[in-house]
């Protein structure tokens, strides 16, 4: 049965790894508070091949995914769909936005990235978060 288990585990951890997208914008302010961590706001429309193609590379990539669901609270929005803060404008898409608990930017960046750059990215704003609490 351990066996088994472990089995199951190691499966699921290789294979189905991820990112745990909060449902809501308020959702996930409201947990960012709750675990001082900075949000991470991805907007996309549903006609862009470059948010596709950020979704299945870089945004499927391990390391990427195991950052993100461990550094940020994560959420994904629908431009002109979702319902997110009118101050986080994308006239580009896709944009990555990193927000502390109360909302206000820490960073932001439009487009597509690779793995390695969009791992600069995430690095970026974790920087900035830890820089901002420190003040």
């Amino acid at each position: 049965m351990k066996k088994i288990l472990l089995f199951a585990l190691l499966s699921i951890t290789l294979f189905g790894a991820e990112i745990v997208w909060n449902d809501t914008f308020a959702e996930a302010q409201a947990k960012a508070k709750k675990e001082s961590k900075p949000m991470m706001v991805l907007i996309t429309s549903e006609q862009c091949r470059w948010c596709r193609k950020l979704e299945a590379t870089t945004l499927s990539d391990e390391t990427v995914i195991s950052k993100i669901n461990t550094k940020f609270i994560p959420v994904h929005v629908t431009r002109d769909k979702s319902a997110y803060p009118k101050t986080l404008t994308a006239k580009m898409v896709p944009m990555s936005y990193f927000l502390d608990g109360e909302g206000k930017v820490l960073y932001s960046i439009p487009g597509y990235w690779p793995v390695e750059d969009y791992q600069s990215v995430l690095d970026d704003a974790l920087r900035r978060a830890k820089n901002k609490t420190k003040k």
